[in-house]
């Protein structure tokens, strides 16, 4: 939401989304700045709800970024701040130095950071990037900005954003960071918005970034675990267990009729695992099941 719009802001507290962003960056105009700083420190105050409370600095390069900072880390209630336009490891570290100098005692331990990759650059150094900082806890891929900087054409099918994309998600999951997809900027057509969260769910994007209320639902739908997916989780580890006592390593998957349908191993039973696992996350399993 635009840090310089106090209503947004204050709508937010109510929406379903996993975390909110307040915005100082794109959003805010160039004289809003200063007053937007302030209205996000108080919004963060005034905030309820379970969702998570970020904000999204401007870039280092903008030279404000450090105004930025010594204003919202001044908030005991902040959750974590996304960096903007991330091309390398020194723009993390200069953040979470900020962050161990002048954060609230609250918060100083427990502050997350969220780098933004939205450059050619910063795909080329993805490994430094991950591997930046302690509090790093997502990697996050801005379409918009890095078709600017490439000048790709973002087409429906995507096709042109793949590499990027896969190499964020692939950098995420090497270092035990979560991926966070582009946003969906056709935010009155649903049929895109589905095609884009299947379609990242499939490339192993944990979550993605949101624009408008109405998306928070289709979202948060795709990338739970569904009901089909949780049956098919427990017939593996039930069968696993079978196949076990048998003395087997792998077997054939029988489905819900009865009959083989594919064989399952190891790396498949350890999908099944992580599946049951984000399902008794997000609260759609009972913890002992």
């Amino acid at each position: 939401m635009p840090g310089s719009d106090e209503k947004k802001l204050k709508k937010s507290f109510t929406s379903e989304a996993d975390a909110l962003c307040f915005d100082l960056e794109d959003s805010v105009a160039s004289d809003r700045k200063a007053g937007a700083r302030e209205t996000v420190f108080h919004a963060l105050s005034a905030a309820g709800g379970s969702a998570e409370k970020l904000v999204r600095i401007n870039s280092l390069a903008s030279a404000l970024a450090e105004d930025d900072l010594g204003i919202i880390l001044e908030s005991p209630k902040l959750d974590g701040i996304v960096i903007p336009k991330v091309h390398s490891a020194e723009e993390v570290l200069f953040v979470h130095n900020m962050i161990e100098e002048r954060a609230h005692d609250d918060t100083k331990s427990s502050i997350r950071l969220i780098a933004s990759i939205e450059s050619a650059r910063a795909v080329m150094n993805l490994k430094e990037i991950a591997t930046a900082s302690p509090r790093l806890d997502a990697l996050l891929f801005a379409a918009e900005d890095f078709c600017a900087d490439t000048g790709i054409t973002r087409s429906r099918d995507r096709r042109e954003l793949s590499y990027a994309r896969s190499a964020t998600v692939l950098a995420a999951k090497a270092y035990g960071l979560s991926a966070i997809d582009l946003v969906c900027i056709h935010y009155q057509n649903p049929e895109i918005l589905e095609e884009e969260c299947e379609e990242g769910r499939r490339m192993g994007f944990d979550a993605k970034q949101i624009i408008h209320p109405a998306q928070v639902s289709t979202i948060n739908k795709i990338f739970s675990p569904s009901e089909k997916d949780i049956e098919r989780a427990q017939r593996v580890m039930q069968q696993y267990e079978l196949a076990v006592k048998s003395g087997k390593g792998a077997y054939g998957l029988a489905n819900a009729k009865g009959g083989e349908t594919e064989m399952i191993d190891a790396p498949m039973i350890l999908q099944a695992e992580k599946m049951l696992a984000k399902a008794r996350q997000f609260g759609l399993l009972q913890a002992q099941a």
